[in-house]
């Protein structure tokens, strides 16, 4: 077993709990985050996307601020943080020995299971367990071909082509009753809605999204209505969203789960594909999921996960303040090229803030590299700091971390 050191105990200690200060067709492999065939009670509703801002003194006199918090954690155990770790099926040892050891402060579930809401709940409880009550937990619940969760006390989820054509209003009701059922099993974060616009002429030859039926529209417009309606539902259910794949998977042909090299050129930074993401953040969306296809006209030198010119368009340009996540940087055919142990780095120094690992091996070195790296490099321990402060700001909104989020 690794022994964390002392501060592993203020980490067991604080986080718990929390408080908040707000103001008012080609199947896909079983590792893929979001493939069609990939083998604690329901937290408060999420509200706006959550920060790690600092406030000033004056405001938080007395408060641990989430920030706070992530300073008073050592580099591995930052690191920790910001690594999202796959459980197939049901806990094995493995799994279970890596979420207590490594100390990783989130999970997604993967595999498709039919437990239903009581069987789902005793597997989360098994990642509580292990992970001291303390772990984010994730699922990828779009409908249709991408349902990991079904069973006795789930509704039918329908894919999102079906539920594009339901009303907003409709809509956002059924999301709320989706997430109020993930809530109930555990889950507090579900990777959805897909937020790719996919051209009308490119649906039929569009692999990751149009051809699956995983597109809620063929224009912006379209797409943004709905994304904001699922969105807005499942928050009203008790779970917090993720928009994906950013910036668009809508125009490419080929799916970066089996393809080394997936490239869109025709993307712009201000693309008007982008905007089901603005309307997804004015929404308060607590995280965004960044997609590892190639953007030349943005960026010609990395992928996106890799890419501060691509991450810094939510940043900078869509003033997006909440987490930032990877789609699979674990076994994807899109990063395989560069070693486990640095693509959390490379995602981290590129601006985002929850790298996904669908197995333990690559999430444990991740972990490994970015505690490493950071350890040499003061940027890099800054940029880990801050993006831990988001982790567990987001965290606390479900009592997983005892610290509070101050705006203004």
């Amino acid at each position: 077993m690794r022994h964390r050191g002392l501060a592993a105990g203020v980490l067991a200690l604080a986080l718990v709990g929390c408080a908040q200060v707000q103001p008012g067709t080609t199947p896909t492999p079983t590792g893929s985050v979001d493939s069609p065939t990939a083998g604690v009670t329901a937290g408060p509703t999420p509200t706006a996307s959550a920060t790690a801002e600092t406030p000033s003194p004056s405001a938080t006199a007395g408060v641990t601020t989430c920030a706070d918090l992530a300073g008073s954690l050592d580099l591995r155990e930052q690191a920790a943080q910001l690594v999202m770790v796959g459980v197939h099926g049901e806990v094995d040892a493995a799994e279970a020995a890596a979420l207590e050891e490594y100390g990783f402060g989130s999970a997604i579930l993967m595999g498709n299971t039919t437990h239903g809401v009581a069987g789902t709940k005793q597997r989360t409880d098994a990642v509580q367990a292990a992970g001291k009550g303390q772990v984010l937990v994730a699922v990828d619940q779009e409908g249709g071909l991408v349902r990991r969760l079904k069973g006795p006390g789930f509704t039918d989820m329908p894919s999102a082509a079906e539920q594009a054509k339901l009303d907003p209003a409709e809509l956002s009701a059924a999301a709320q009753t989706w997430g109020a059922e993930m809530a109930k099993a555990g889950v507090h974060l579900d990777f959805a809605p897909v937020a790719d616009v996919v051209p009308a002429a490119k649906v039929g030859t569009n692999e990751p999204i149009g051809k699956i039926g995983r597109g809620y529209g063929t224009t912006p417009e379209q797409v943004a209505a709905n994304v904001e309606a699922v969105v807005t539902g499942f928050q009203r259910g008790g779970i917090a969203a993720s928009v994906k794949h950013f910036p668009n998977l809508g125009e490419v042909v080929g799916n970066t789960d089996f393809a080394t090299k997936v490239v869109d050129d025709v993307t712009t930074r201000d693309a008007a594909s982008l905007e089901p993401y603005r309307r997804a953040i004015a929404a308060g969306v607590e995280t965004v999921m960044v997609a590892t296809a190639w953007y030349p006209l943005i960026d010609a030198d990395a992928p996106a996960a890799f890419s501060p010119a691509v991450l810094s368009i939510l940043r900078d340009d869509l003033g997006y303040t909440g987490v930032i996540a990877s789609d699979d940087l674990g076994v994807a055919k899109a990063v395989a090229d560069v070693p486990a142990r640095e693509r959390a780095v490379r995602f981290v120094r590129a601006g985002g803030d929850l790298a996904v690992a669908v197995d333990v091996a690559p999430a444990e070195a991740m972990v490994d590299g970015l505690a490493a790296a950071a350890a040499d490099d003061a940027d890099l321990a800054a940029r880990v700091a801050e993006s831990a402060g988001r982790v567990l700001a987001l965290k606390s909104q479900f009592g997983l971390a005892s610290c509070e989020v101050v705006v203004g």
